[in-house]
């Protein structure tokens, strides 16, 4: 199985160290954070900087809405998506277009400053039970969920995003937060398959998600040993074989304490890639970063591209004058804190 790395930089512009650690051909993707954003035009440039070095590696970031937004001050504040549930409530087709208008604005600006993805949407059911999740979470109802992320899904995709799911298979059970702890979620199987993994079922069924993103959580009812972003019986068995899943797998933070539980920096890397993952994810620390490298290298692991996760360029023009943007605007005003 193919696998590489993404992995981030501490500052606002690219290092010579920063620089020599990026030239690693093990790496293929770099997500970047609110500490490396301090303007649209600082973003542009550390883009532009960063494809200069090398126009193959993919930039990422979190850029949810809410809470997880990295590039604040700027930028459009999205809402959170508990508000699209809201609204999905009082009036369903007006909430499906909010969706799409809002997949399409967060992705038309994060790729006007050169921004490939965003790790979007969440499909974790809310349960008000999460404090990691909460009103990240469109809705509690699967149904729901399936309805405002598939629109969501098109919206990005007409600015020439694609979509990456997360949590697999659903994250919004457990109270304990991942970055921190490692959350056991008790329940049968059968209720999380009727559940939390029926927007997910239904999304790849229809061939809709490039990229998926499990959690550092483990279900006990089936696999008492790893959480899912390290189990075989989730990725391969279950994601793979069973639903059928035929795109990218990146694991989650592998510095979170979720994943801490598995080892070493190299341990969790060899975990990962034995159970699935394609895109080894490792944030905020750079000697761990190196040593997965170093990992991947050693063990002469084959290198996959990320190149389907690039995103289309946008037309060359005033993005926020265009009539695409206005219209967006619109639709999703009552949304939003302007």
């Amino acid at each position: 199985m193919s696998i590489c790395v993404m992995a981030d930089i501490a500052g606002l512009t690219l290092t010579n160290e920063d620089e020599k650690f990026l030239l690693q051909p093990e790496i293929s993707g770099l997500i970047l954070f609110g500490r490396n954003y301090e303007s649209p035009q600082q973003l542009k440039s550390l883009c532009s900087s960063i494809k200069a070095l090398r126009a193959d590696l993919i930039i990422a970031v979190d850029q949810e809405g809410g809470r997880v937004q990295r590039f604040r001050e700027g930028f459009l504040r999205l809402p959170a998506m508990s508000v699209l549930g809201e609204s999905y409530k009082k009036n369903e087709v007006l909430a499906l277009k909010q969706a799409y208008e809002l997949g399409w604005l967060m992705a038309a600006e994060l790729i006007h400053h050169g921004i490939d993805i965003s790790f979007a949407p969440v499909l974790d059911l809310d349960y008000d039970r999460s404090i990691v999740i909460g009103d990240r979470a469109f809705a509690s109802s699967p149904n729901a969920v399936y309805d405002l992320t598939e629109q969501l899904i098109k919206g990005m995709k007409s600015a020439g995003m694609c979509a990456t799911a997360k949590h697999f298979p659903g994250h919004g059970f457990v109270e304990a937060d991942s970055h921190l702890e490692l959350p056991t979620d008790n329940r049968a199987r059968a209720e999380i398959f009727d559940r939390d993994l029926q927007p997910f079922m239904q999304l790849i069924k229809e061939q809709k998600l490039s990229a998926v993103m499990p959690a550092h959580v483990v279900y006990p009812d089936v696999d008492a040993h790893f959480t899912a972003g390290f189990s075989k019986i989730w990725l391969q068995d279950i994601l793979r074989s069973e639903l059928g899943f035929d795109g990218l797998i990146y694991s989650d933070d592998l510095s979170m304490e979720g994943a801490a539980a598995s080892g070493s920096p190299a341990v969790r890397a060899e975990k990962a890639k034995d159970a699935g993952c394609n895109v080894l994810l490792i944030c905020n620390k750079r000697e761990a970063a190196q040593e997965i490298v170093d990992t991947v290298r050693e063990k002469r692991w084959p290198l996959v591209s990320l190149e389907k996760m690039k995103a289309s360029p946008l037309a060359d023009q005033d993005l926020y004058a265009s009539s695409e943007w206005q219209q967006a605007i619109n639709i999703v005003q009552p949304l939003l804190n302007l």
